[in-house]
């Protein structure tokens, strides 16, 4: 199970630090020229944006660095929910702009994401 829950944490953790990266250097132009996965981007400022790459990086380096690094690796679990969050959120904008294909994409990231948190928190938790 440990080695599961790495392979899926590293993966989370490499979408979500390229993804977060690429919406914080890239103008908002840029990003929505992207195609219709980032049709998003139309409903939020230049600024918005910014913030959640900001949490996407953030949540990606929680994901990963306390547990290798063996510094407060309970901010694992901590990053999970965040990026839960982030991903809540999402779903709930593609829902409301009729993105249905796209829901179902974002919940397959939110459901990795709870096995991450679950797995970390309650299966293989580290002892620190």
């Amino acid at each position: 199970m440990d080695l599961a829950l790495w392979i899926v944490t590293g993966a989370l953790a490499a979408a979500y630090f390229f993804g977060g990266a690429a919406k914080l250097v890239l103008p908002k132009q840029k990003i929505a020229a992207a195609g219709p996965s980032a049709a998003w981007t139309e409903d939020w400022s230049a600024g918005g944006i910014k913030a959640i790459g900001a949490a996407e990086v953030l949540g990606a380096l929680g994901l990963v660095l306390p547990a290798v690094l063996d510094i407060a690796p309970v901010l694992v679990p901590a990053a999970g929910i965040g990026l839960v969050i982030v991903m809540a959120g999402a779903v709930v904008v593609r829902a409301r702009r009729g993105e249905v294909k796209l829901v179902v994409v974002d919940l397959v990231y939110l459901v990795l994401l709870a096995f991450v948190v679950w797995g970390r928190s309650v299966v293989e938790p580290f002892t620190g």
